[in-house]
């Protein structure tokens, strides 16, 4: 797996949970919603690069 594809990978994860959970703190629909997309774009980065590394192998 690309390593820079890796961390921007799990910084989208870590930045999209924090985002929901702060959305989610103070109400706020919107930037619930938009840390779970990102969150989402972050799990879908993950999977495309570990299913490269697999058919590499």
């Amino acid at each position: 797996m690309s390593a820079n594809e890796k961390a921007k990978a799990k910084t989208e994860q870590i930045t999209g949970k924090a985002e929901k959970s702060v959305g989610r703190a103070v109400g706020n629909e919107r930037m619930e919603a938009e840390g779970s997309s990102k969150e989402a774009k972050g799990d879908l980065r993950d999977a495309k690069e570990k299913a490269k590394d697999a058919v590499k192998e």
